[in-house]
């Protein structure tokens, strides 16, 4: 008798998660892996602050920490420090009870659940999404029960920066009530975000026409080495009076990838409404995975709360962002000096882990199957994957690869 799940279709792979176990499985003495969006040190090594680990030690040698349930919601604590961090502690809309947080399954799970409650409750059904953004927003947004994804132009390839332009004029045709999905910083994949005055027009052209702005904040404190830069987007739209979500994710800034720490920032305009929002979240979160996982959390909530910890962790997203800004600088410098068709000077223009490099989908081809270099089609490299070792031979593979399969103008 056959299987009923003969029905089942073999799904396509995750590029990014496909390239990593390639990377994996390569022998080759040179290869580089610019795939995964994950901090690597100068070695090439994944990194564990040295404020987890302190901590975690701390949490081990903690006889009183049980591995009881947290509340639907999550630790209050963890939640009240997270919303804090990003609108600031001196925020009125803290301050009059206007913004709450839920603690999620990091950014994905906080998407989700934002979506979730926009689609459900307010029976949200547009979703705007840049060209091109992180490829799983798409996604999230579709399981979550909207029906209508559209796009906003956001990336000019031609001069490798933003296409404001088209992305205001997008903007301005989406029906009342859509839901705009932003980066509030270090723009996934492109690594180019608005300026202080673009970010104005944005919120000019969405207020005006009453488009709801979800956040999705990855890199705070990562993207610049400031907390408050990083944030900023989001606070000046509460400052403009927008309601608005944010999913807070702190798998990079902590480098707690695999603990799914993450939070949904809520702000509104009327205080009165939390108590129902709070009820429903707890039934969206009880029929998807009942309640967080408390170790990430408890981690990055005594490091909020304590000042000396704080700091410290502060040291250490600064020196993460520096090294990523000194990888680009690198590789435009070599770059440079080899004579490499066109002009590189977007590399270090752009923020945050990711640069989109405006490599063609053939040219990328050719790093991976000739140099063993591994990155997503679209061109876009994680830029931490780079250290003062192998960003020679990144180069000389890129001006190898744009000198055979010169990009059609």
């Amino acid at each position: 008798m056959g299987s009923r799940f003969q029905v089942v279709q073999q799904g396509p792979p995750i590029e990014v998660f496909q390239l990593n176990r390639l990377y994996m499985e390569d022998p080759h003495p040179s290869k580089i892996n610019l795939s995964i969006g994950a901090y690597r040190d100068e070695n090439g090594k994944p990194w564990v602050l040295p404020v987890v680990r302190k901590m975690e030690k701390q949490m081990a040698n903690d006889e009183t920490l049980l591995h009881e349930y947290l509340p639907v919601l999550g630790m209050e604590q963890f939640s009240a420090a997270s919303t804090a961090m990003l609108l600031g502690e001196d925020s009125p809309a803290i301050a009059s009870g206007r913004a709450f947080g839920v603690q999620t399954l990091s950014g994905t799970g906080s998407l989700r659940v934002g979506a979730e409650l926009l689609n459900k409750h307010l029976k949200y059904t547009n979703f705007y999404y840049s060209v091109p953004t992180w490829d799983n927003h798409h996604l999230v947004f579709v399981n979550s029960g909207f029906t209508n994804p559209r796009t906003y132009r956001y990336w000019n390839a031609k001069q490798r920066g933003i296409d404001f332009e088209g992305l205001i004029e997008d903007l301005r045709s989406a029906p009342e009530n859509s839901v705009v999905l932003l980066h509030a910083c270090a723009h996934n994949p492109t690594g180019i975000d608005p300026t202080q005055e673009q970010w104005e027009k944005i919120a000019d052209v969405m207020e005006e026409r009453k488009l709801f702005p979800f956040f999705d904040s990855a890199y705070q404190g990562f993207a610049s080495g400031d907390l408050d830069q990083d944030a900023w987007a989001v606070r000046y739209f509460v400052k403009r009076g927008f309601e608005l979500v944010c999913a807070q994710s702190y798998a990079k800034n902590f480098g707690l990838y695999n603990e799914r720490v993450g939070n949904l920032a809520i702000v509104v305009s009327d205080a009165s409404v939390v108590p129902a929002m709070k009820s429903q979240l707890t039934w969206i979160v009880r029929g998807m995975y009942s309640n967080p996982p408390a170790h990430g959390a408890r981690v990055v909530t005594n490091v909020l709360a304590n000042k000396q910890l704080f700091d410290e962790w502060r040291e250490h997203i600064k020196a993460m962002s520096s090294r990523v800004i000194e990888m680009r600088e690198a590789l435009r410098a070599e770059l440079i000096k080899l004579g490499t068709p066109g002009n590189w000077d977007h590399i270090v223009k752009q923020i945050g882990l990711f640069s989109y490099t405006g490599l063609t989908q053939r040219q990328t081809e050719h790093l991976i199957q000739e140099y063993h270099i591994y990155l997503l089609k679209s061109g876009r490299i994680n830029v931490c994957g780079l250290n003062p070792n192998n960003v020679q031979y990144m180069a000389r593979a890129m001006h190898d690869a744009v000198t055979k399969f010169p990009a059609d103008e």
